[in-house]
């Protein structure tokens, strides 16, 4: 069913994807990197499902090209698929940055949509010291076995790689990947955001990218907006009390979005991380 849309409620804004964080639960645990601090262990967050209906619904009518469900783990949400199908719906683009770590079947097909891409992370080609990163014994075969099979369907997907540990076999896992027919790679440095910070540290902007609110913006579970899921800790209001499209208006944005403008691109810490490079991506990648 398609619902329909009143006009855009203001000038389309200059977002090419928003990231809805819409849990903190994972299977995995990745204790030196996760910046969400997810795990087993964590909840859905104090969003609603009717409304990151709305979150959605505001984004389409902001003229958002795509949204990006992310996690934690997305697809533990229980509604997933349900605003994966609404933002089609609205003629919006889907991004599933999972960890593959679990696949159902029936998952498949949602995958397959037009308008529909995969994300992934990935550490190594040695599946113990992937497992080291991810706390979870299987999940290196998990994720490969479903790297492989989105690329036999045709499936577009991208994976992300973080360098985690020292010596970790980061060139090993992208010729790995290379080899499995995966051609959108982008690899980072872990930032100090999240369980990457050290006790006691406090997350600075100047830590990100550079490219927060740049093409791109955050809804985390809480409901805070963010310029990116990295920059969680620095809202520009919250969803739950002011709708989207009045804080991608207002007052608190503009001053986030000008501080990162006056931030040269090499503030990138890789060359290679497509964050640097908004043409070839639409988002931060959440494990970094």
């Amino acid at each position: 069913m398609t619902t329909l849309l009143t006009p855009p409620v203001r000038q389309p804004v200059e977002i090419g994807s928003l990231e809805l964080e819409i849990t903190r639960k994972c299977q995995l645990t990745c204790t030196s990197h996760c910046y969400a601090k997810s795990g087993p262990t964590e909840g859905h967050g104090a969003m609603t499902y009717p409304q990151w209906r709305e979150v959605i619904i505001d984004a389409a009518r902001l003229g958002i090209p795509q949204v990006q469900l992310i996690g934690g783990e997305p697809t533990l949400y229980p509604q997933w698929r349900e605003l994966a199908e609404l933002a089609l719906s609205l003629s919006v683009r889907v991004e599933v940055y999972s960890n593959l770590y679990r696949v159902r079947p029936e998952w498949w097909d949602l995958f397959a949509r037009d308008g529909v891409t995969l994300g992934t992370s990935y550490y190594s080609d040695d599946p113990a010291e992937h497992e080291k990163i991810t706390k979870r014994k299987g999940s290196y075969a998990r994720t490969r076995d479903n790297i492989a099979e989105a690329v036999r369907r045709g499936i577009p997907l991208r994976a992300g790689i973080v360098d985690v540990l020292p010596g970790q076999r980061v060139a090993e896992a992208r010729a790995e990947l290379e080899s499995m027919g995966v051609t959108r790679i982008n690899t980072d440095r872990v930032r100090a955001v999240g369980r990457a910070a050290l006790p006691g540290q406090k997350p600075t902007l100047d830590e990100m990218c550079g490219r927060c609110t740049q093409g791109r913006a955050a809804v985390l579970s809480s409901g805070d907006l963010a310029g990116c899921v990295l920059s969680r800790d620095f809202p520009a209001g919250n969803v739950r009390e002011t709708r989207l499209f009045k804080l991608l208006d207002g007052p608190k944005w503009a001053a986030l979005s000008s501080h990162f403008r006056t931030l040269r691109p090499t503030s990138c810490a890789s060359q290679d991380s497509s964050d640097c490079d908004p043409a070839s991506t639409t988002a931060c990648d959440p494990a970094y």
